[in-house]
């Protein structure tokens, strides 16, 4: 059986491929970036912070656009637990 007798089958394979050589290092690239924790200048206590980011989730919102920070841990917490986080418009 052709591929080319089936264009399912080669859609199929070529959407596999683009996913592997274009989106796969988007995200382990971002991944990667993210996983170390950050010490950045807190806009709302004005102290450092260190920060340690959620990378899985930064990794797969990636894939699709500009990653989505969330910070997972953070020095100041449990005192600034709910704080808006606007120190990773920075990040």
């Amino acid at each position: 059986m052709s591929p080319f007798t089936h264009p399912w089958i080669l859609l199929g394979a070529i959407a596999a491929f683009g996913a592997l050589f274009v989106v796969l290092p988007v995200v382990v690239g971002a991944f990667l970036r993210h996983r170390k924790p950050l010490v950045l200048d807190c806009p709302e206590s004005r102290e450092r912070a260190a920060v340690i980011v959620d990378a899985r989730k930064a990794a797969l919102t990636a894939a699709v656009g500009e990653p989505r920070l969330r910070v997972t841990l953070c020095s100041l917490w449990p005192e600034r637990k709910d704080c808006g986080q606007t120190c990773l418009k920075k990040a």
